[in-house]
């Protein structure tokens, strides 16, 4: 009789649980909506994400040919603690389902006079081998690096952490550190002029100028605070995941599957419904959906024009300069080349004229800098033997209806060009796999309006500011993740994003 009353009891406390367990439906399955899933099943709620493709991982998909594996979005990895902490949060040890390794050489840098300079991971180590490569002061780059360390102690805190659209954020100890030493963080300066300031060498210069591009931003707009950048790679390392990049996703989907977390594939949204000022849930194709909390995944443009065609637009916020778009080439060689690493950059001969043409021209620079990610050399099985798989990056601006097949095909033949002078080869004779992406099929694949890789720009001290908010501030209970909104794009900045709105939730 007992044990049947315990039945009955633990029965009737499951249906209770059940009754109250408030519902979250997430929009869209990249980084930032698959782990702001895993973090509301953390926190008790039913989570349902729709996607309306046939595959997660928004920009961080796969292609397979030939032999030849690549993965077709970001291929930078840092910080892959803010991907282990989504595993912790269910007492699970991360290694038994993601793992990774740092590399030891951040980047290899490449210019057309023959200079190559290959990064060490260590501050120390940049430090004493760029002073050689540069006839630079050692004590000169350490003092740049240190500054750049404490620029991202002192606004991360603020500007990556927390929302910067509630008055809370700003009542903290470490918010009122930040604004008191405001005038150490090169607001008012750009970035060039922050090196300039710093540095004789040109190409030096040009190294940390490119670390605008980690926004999709230009260095000659941006402000001196993303000097900052360089800590994410040097102080927190550089890492390869084991499988891939596409491992990142598909680790935090396996979870959220272990955990209950429902995933509704094909299913596009087409609508948030709304009541007077509460979100209430969604339509699909299917029918629709009511939830207590609705977080949207999907491009903040696409989100109002789409999703939310009736509610009042935020103009000035969706009318802030996009971002930097790409074009890409994803080649399969048949050759190996001992000179690359796993990511390579090879400079162009005018940087300034380069960003001109992306965001004052809206057009290629005649002389581009190209980025070149062949994950063969750290997981051998993505070539065939002898083999290595290119993913051949170069900034492009936003699709304003450019002719995109004549710009590719100048992009090609500028690409090779570059490529065979410095490397002494002539690649082209190697290529035997192609595929392309360009800014219009990035749109069409990962909703990103006009091909913007991040969003908005930081072209401005107070880009920070004119991102839009984590929370709608006219509805109740709707929230925003991912590259498009607040902190900004990146797997770091999108894995942050889900935690501000899963903190956002919970408060």
């Amino acid at each position: 009789m007992l044990k049947r009353e315990i039945i009955y009891s633990r029965f009737f406390l499951e249906w209770i649980q059940l009754i109250l367990m408030k519902s979250a439906i997430i929009i869209g399955s990249g980084v930032a909506g698959l782990a702001v899933a895993v973090r509301l099943k953390a926190q008790g709620f039913d989570v349902t994400v729709f996607e309306g493709g046939e595959q997660i991982g928004g920009k961080l998909g796969i292609l397979e040919n030939k032999g030849y594996r690549w993965d077709t979005g970001p291929s930078l990895f840092t910080m892959p603690t803010l991907v282990d902490e989504l595993f912790t949060l269910f007492n699970e040890n991360p290694t038994d389902y993601f793992t990774y390794q740092q590399q030891e050489v951040i980047c290899n840098y490449f210019w057309e006079d023959g200079t190559r300079f290959s990064a060490p991971k260590s501050m120390e180590g940049f430090a004493e081998k760029a002073a050689s490569t540069f006839n630079e002061s050692q004590k000169t780059i350490a003092d740049y690096l240190h500054r750049s360390s404490l620029k991202y102690e002192l606004t991360a805190p603020l500007f990556l952490d927390q929302s910067l659209h509630k008055l809370s954020t700003y009542a903290s100890f470490k918010a009122v550190k930040a604004v008191a030493k405001m005038n150490q963080l090169d607001l008012s300066s750009t970035l060039n002029k922050v090196n300039e300031t710093h540095f004789k060498s040109k190409k030096l210069i040009q190294l940390f100028n490119r670390y605008a591009t980690y926004n999709g931003s230009s260095p000659y707009k941006t402000p001196g605070i993303m000097s900052m950048i360089p800590t994410l790679e040097m102080q927190f390392g550089t890492y390869f995941p084991h499988g891939g990049m596409r491992s990142i996703v598909e680790s935090i989907y396996q979870l959220g599957l272990r955990h209950r977390v429902n995933y509704r594939l094909n299913e596009k949204v087409t609508a948030i419904n709304y009541d007077g000022n509460k979100a209430t849930g969604i339509t699909t194709k299917t029918g629709n959906y009511t939830a207590d909390v609705v977080v949207s995944n999907m491009d903040v443009f696409y989100s109002y024009d789409q999703l939310l065609p009736s509610l009042k637009r935020p103009n000035k916020i969706l009318s802030q300069e996009k971002s930097s778009s790409a074009i890409i080439f994803y080649w399969g060689i048949k050759k190996q080349f001992p000179k690359l690493d796993l990511h390579n950059i090879f400079f162009g001969n005018d940087y300034e004229q380069e960003f001109d043409a992306l965001f004052d021209k809206k057009k290629l620079a005649n002389n581009s800098t190209v980025y070149v990610h062949v994950s063969s050399k750290a997981q051998v099985i993505d070539a065939p033997e002898g083999s290595e798989n290119w993913f051949v990056m170069v900034n492009a601006p936003t699709n304003v209806g450019q002719n995109w097949n004549a710009i590719v095909a100048a992009a090609r033949q500028q690409v090779i060009r570059k490529l065979s002078s410095c490397l002494g080869d002539n690649i082209a004779d190697y290529i035997e796999v192609e595929e392309v992406l360009d800014p219009i099929k990035i749109d069409d694949r990962t909703a990103s309006h006009q091909g913007s890789l991040y969003g908005t720009s930081s072209n401005s001290k107070f880009a920070a500011f004119l991102r839009h908010p984590n929370f709608s501030k006219q509805l109740k209970n709707l929230y925003f993740c991912g590259g498009s909104v607040h902190p900004g794009g990146g797997i770091p900045l999108c894995l942050k994003s889900a935690h501000i709105v899963s903190n956002l939730i919970a408060e």
